[in-house]
């Protein structure tokens, strides 16, 4: 099979917020703040690649094969025995890079699912959504924030024997995310490099209960987020590598506001009753960015192009 040029998609995917505070690499939520990317077949060279982006990261990404949502959609044909065409991609980026809103997980997700469609895999039928989300997931090294894009709404990842899983549940309609996002940037490998090998038995107790009442709390009853989103097991140890992060997060959380490090810093997500921060708390180095629930996840849109 080979796929002919002429045909193209756009594909529009939403941001993420992983771990919730006590949901370490297990859950997420997808946020209302989309990159649209326009991908081509065309009628170069197989495999080879023109990239056109303006917003977030324009002037200083890839412009070729080297993009990664060209080399997930490689990753992507290559699994699905799909031969690479040329190809021109066009994006539109909203989501700030290397600020823990899955900038790279939405990559990825654009990249399988434009991959999925272009070769006549139609992502929602449920063998194929789930190996679109292992094969996502394994691209990133885990599977919150690439489940939230693909899915939509709150998610719980996990992986059974080698194999990324996920489920999405709807979000409770009075969760209202605030995303404040920092001037910085960071690295999800870096501050990884943070965190212990073991933890105490009572911090890991603590943070499966807490955990659990996420899922309650952000599905049924957000009048528990501030217990549910409290953690034990990765922010502190962060706190080097972004002060000012965890120390709005404190600052958040001693005024009864529902707040946690969103992804790997260094936004700070907040979950305030009623949608509104108390103007009690400086939130001075950050901009808020009022971001409803993305309930649906990635849409991918059949497109006609003209050859090139």
């Amino acid at each position: 099979m080979s796929l002919r040029a002429g045909g193209g998609v756009r594909v529009v995917v939403p941001a993420s917020t992983a771990n919730l505070g006590s949901g370490f690499d297990a859950l997420g939520m997808a946020l209302a703040l989309h990159d649209t990317v326009h991908v081509a077949v065309t009628g170069g060279p197989p495999g080879s690649a023109v990239v056109t982006a303006e917003g977030e990261g324009a002037g200083s990404i890839p412009t070729d094969h080297e993009h990664l949502v060209v080399r997930v959609l490689h990753r992507t044909w290559s699994e699905l025995g799909v031969p690479a065409p040329a190809v021109r991609l066009r994006c539109r980026n909203a989501i700030p890079h290397s600020r823990g809103l899955g900038s790279s997980a939405a990559a990825i997700v654009a990249g399988v699912a434009a991959a999925y469609e272009l070769a006549g895999f139609p992502l929602r039928e449920t063998k194929n959504l789930e190996q679109a989300l292992h094969l996502a997931a394994d691209c990133e090294g885990h599977g919150d924030n690439v489940a939230a894009s693909l899915l939509g709404g709150v998610v719980i990842a996990w992986q059974e024997a080698d194999r990324f899983r996920a489920a999405s549940l709807p979000a409770h309609p009075d969760v209202h995310p605030i995303a404040l996002v920092a001037g910085g940037e960071s690295a999800t490998h870096t501050t990884r490099g943070l965190l212990p090998e073991r933890v105490p038995h009572a911090d890991a107790a603590f943070a499966a209960g807490r955990a659990a009442l996420a899922v309650h709390a952000l599905t049924t009853d957000p009048s528990l987020l501030l217990a549910a989103t409290d953690d034990r097991l990765h922010q502190d140890y962060r706190e080097s590598a972004w002060p000012n992060t965890i120390e709005l997060v404190r600052r958040l959380r001693a005024a009864g506001v529902p707040a946690a490090v969103s992804g790997a810093g260094p936004t700070v997500l907040a979950l305030p009753a009623g949608g509104e921060l108390p103007r009690t708390v400086d939130t001075s180095g950050f901009t808020a960015l009022r971001l409803p629930v993305d309930r649906r996840g990635v849409q991918v849109i059949s497109e006609l192009t003209t050859a090139e």
